[in-house]
This record gives C-alpha cells, structure tokens and sequence, in this order.
C-alpha cells in the first residue's frame, strides 16, 4: 500500500530541495520527522507539511494503519515554472534574475494491517430471488 502527497510551486529552487529530500529518502516516517524538525533548512518545514499530507492519505485509503511501520518510498523535487525578473545595474543595463519553482513530491509505503485470524470473513449479500412474472 502507497500514499502520495504533492506540494506544487514552491518558491525553492529543486536542487535545495533535494539536498533534504536526500536525508530522508528509504526512512521510517517517525524518524523522518524529527530529521526534518531539527534540519536548519527553511525547505525542511515545508517537505514536512507534504509528509504529514502523505501519511494522511495513507490513513484515509487503509483506514487502520500503523504509521510505524510507514517509510518514505520515493521523494522527489521537480522543476516548476521559473519567475522571470530584472534587476538595474549600471549604465542602463539590466540583469535577469531567475526565482525558481519546484514540485515536491514524497511518496510513503507500508504493509497493509493484516486481517485477525479470530475475525469471520465478510460474505457477499444474498440477492432477493427474481420475481417471475
């Protein structure tokens, strides 16, 4: 079972973003966060916001989920649209100014919570018999 978790248009640019993605990548997600919350990067708060999403999802599409046993599969930070500046300099010219964009995006995996073997197996419901007219 896999959860994603999307953060689009962050103003970071990818390969800042990587750099913490890296410390993080095949992790368990308990420990992920304290990495992240100890991290002096400013990028750290926001992949963490996009973690806590991840984990989310894996909890609303498993229902009962352990998230101990959750790790990050994959995180990756593609480009995003890059804003297009100018900046005066001397003489009349003008410098371009470059602010990048990226698209953080972590997925998370973990076993599925086994079935209890007390537990009866869910049957399917009986259908009415066809009236025959």
């Amino acid at each position: 079972m896999e959860a994603k978790a999307i953060a689009k248009y962050v103003r970071v640019t990818p390969r800042k973003a990587n750099q913490v993605l890296a410390m993080i990548r095949g992790k368990q997600v308990d420990r992920v966060t304290e990495i992240l919350d100890f991290s002096p990067k400013h990028v750290a708060k926001v992949i963490g916001k996009v973690l806590k999403s991840a984990v989310a999802n894996a909890v609303a599409i498993e229902g009962k989920i352990n998230v101990e046993h959750l790790r990050v599969k994959e995180a990756t930070a593609g480009a995003g649209p890059s804003l297009k500046r100018f900046l005066p300099r001397a003489q009349g010219r003008a410098t371009p100014i470059i602010k990048r964009t990226s698209h953080i995006t972590i997925i998370v995996e973990g076993e599925a919570p086994a079935e209890e073997p007390g537990a009866p197996a869910r049957r399917a419901r009986r259908r009415a018999p066809a009236k025959e007219a």
